[in-house]
């Protein structure tokens, strides 16, 4: 599958609708706090955030933002500059408010179509933090949204992220009721969603392509977009 990547646009308007104000006020607490930690058993802290710092360029553009959580805690030093692109206005509002007086471009966006940023914007860094199982579909049919990406990412840049793992991930009672809520809410798309199936979709549009296990998340690195 190549840049002209053929697809059904799939409506991603409930995965990034669920984000009001409120759900934001409880999305550090619940989220990155509760459900990382007894249900997806990957650390906030201690895995995810040190994963979101190593791997941030000069130019970085973090996409599905939530909070603005991870940014936000990066020790961001005055030469880097971040973009922040969601479909969400209350996110976006939310993230750019928690990074303080710092120079941030906001971008209101679906994944899912080609952006809408002159070719030569191009970012060294690309982060997708809990982005791909908010997306509906299966894994292959989120594919367009990383060729959209790739597109803005630099030569020598990397796209990386973590994603919540489906089913045959194996959750504890706590996960699976999360999964059944989420899934069935539109909340989250990810009910078939492998290890094996997120590899094989990043490899047809990277060279360089890492993806390993934490708990029940994904975290995965790709590099060397192909033409």
């Amino acid at each position: 599958m190549n840049e002209q990547l053929s697809h059904q646009h799939l409506d991603t308007e409930a995965g990034a609708a669920v984000y009001s104000p409120l759900v934001l006020k409880l999305y550090d607490w619940w989220v990155l706090g509760i459900s990382n930690r007894l249900a997806w058993q990957c650390s906030t802290k201690t895995v995810l955030g040190p994963f979101y710092k190593a791997y941030m360029g000069r130019r970085h553009l973090d996409v599905g933002v939530g909070t603005g959580f991870y940014p936000a805690h990066a020790n961001l030093s005055r030469s880097q500059e971040i973009a922040l692109l969601d479909l969400n206005k209350n996110s976006l509002h939310a993230a750019a408010a928690r990074l303080g007086q710092r120079d941030v471009r906001l971008l209101i966006q679906d994944v899912m179509r080609p952006l809408s940023l002159s070719p030569d914007v191009q970012y060294d860094s690309i982060s997708l933090f809990y982005l791909l199982h908010c997306l509906p579909g299966t894994l292959e049919s989120k594919e367009p949204a990383i060729a959209n990406l790739k597109r803005h990412l630099a030569k020598d840049g990397v796209l990386y992220g973590a994603t919540i793992l489906g089913d045959a991930a194996g959750h504890n009672g706590f996960g699976r009721l999360l999964m059944k809520t989420y899934n069935r809410k539109g909340i989250f798309g990810n009910k078939s969603d492998t290890i094996d199936r997120l590899q094989g979709m990043l490899q047809k549009q990277f060279k360089q392509v890492e993806v390993r296990q934490h708990g029940k998340v994904a975290l995965f690195t790709a590099r060397k977009p192909l033409s």
